[in-house]
């Protein structure tokens, strides 16, 4: 069994054949991170079925997410102390079209935020995202306050996601960094 199997062997995506494309997507996506989706598959089959997966609205990028946060926890109870770093990303997709996107940093750029937590040993070694949010801005009112739920809620939800794993993982102290 390949590493993506090992990883993602708990992968529920409601069908056999979307847990078997998921893994051969993750396989292929790592395999080369800077490549574009047909780069990355290396044949017609192959991207055509990497759109329909990614075009497919019953899967949820949570569900693809959650064997890897169980993978991460196991290897995190071999730690005594595990580093829990969380900070926001941009996701910058300006002038592509795409729906669901929002201003970012600069009004004028479109894109969304990730705003994972990933585990980190003492000694450095990269053991897994734990959680992640993703999402749009609102455009801001005509006033200029922004609509919606403050972003700084996303530290707190990710202490709290962090705090109710804690429990799974009595032998390891787990410390939660965040930029604010």
């Amino acid at each position: 069994m390949n590493w993506a199997a090992t990883e993602f062997e708990s992968i529920d995506l409601g069908d056999p054949r979307r847990n078997r494309r998921a893994i051969r997507l993750i396989e292929r996506l790592s395999a080369k991170p800077t490549a574009s989706i047909p780069q990355a598959c290396g044949d017609w089959a192959d991207t055509m079925g990497a759109y329909r997966f990614f075009g497919n609205e019953e899967i949820e990028w949570p569900d693809i997410l959650a064997p890897h946060i169980e993978s991460s926890v196991a290897r995190m109870a071999a730690h005594e102390v595990v580093l829990c770093i969380q900070d926001t990303t941009e996701l910058d997709f300006n002038g592509q079209e795409a729906s669901g996107l929002g201003p970012l940093s600069y009004e004028a750029q479109r894109g969304m935020y990730a705003h994972p937590t990933y585990a980190v040993s003492t000694s450095r070694e990269p053991l897994g995202v734990l959680d992640a949010w993703m999402g749009a801005r609102e455009l801001r009112d005509a006033d200029g306050s922004r609509p919606g739920l403050k972003e700084s809620l996303r530290w707190i939800e990710g202490y709290e996601r962090l705090a109710e794993m804690a429990p799974q993982l009595p032998t390891t102290r787990l410390v939660y960094l965040a930029d604010r």
